[in-house]
């Protein structure tokens, strides 16, 4: 069952680390039936979050450019971090907000729609 989708070519997940409490950002973009994961930025590092060889810490970021790609993203919701925030086409909201109300631990898949927007179920 599809929830939501959206048009254009990039979007941003944002969430807090569950342990350090601190925020995790990555952007990808649409290549084909894949998400490509361009940038990702993190505000500290510890407790699997440590940036690689190349970041650069800029404006209290860690940032780096992964460049890998993922047919689908599987994002877990849980009551030890606030929601993802995701942010398209100039907007950012919460996902339960974008994909309506789930429950604890439920799975949401986000992955490219036959129209090259995403979608999430």
């Amino acid at each position: 069952m599809v929830r939501a989708t959206l048009a254009g070519p990039e979007f941003t997940l944002a969430w807090t680390h569950s342990v350090e409490k601190t925020q995790w950002e990555e952007t990808y973009r649409i290549d084909g039936n894949r998400l490509m994961l361009v940038t990702a930025r993190v505000e500290g590092s510890g407790a699997g979050m440590e940036p690689p060889p190349g970041a650069q810490l800029r404006d209290g970021r860690w940032t780096w450019q992964p460049q890998s790609a993922h047919p689908e993203l599987r994002l877990t919701r849980s009551t030890f971090t606030r929601d993802y925030t995701l942010c398209a086409n100039g907007r950012c909201a919460d996902l339960g907000e974008r994909i309506g109300a789930t429950a604890e631990g439920e799975v949401v898949t986000v992955r490219v729609c036959e129209a090259g927007g995403i979608a999430g179920k």
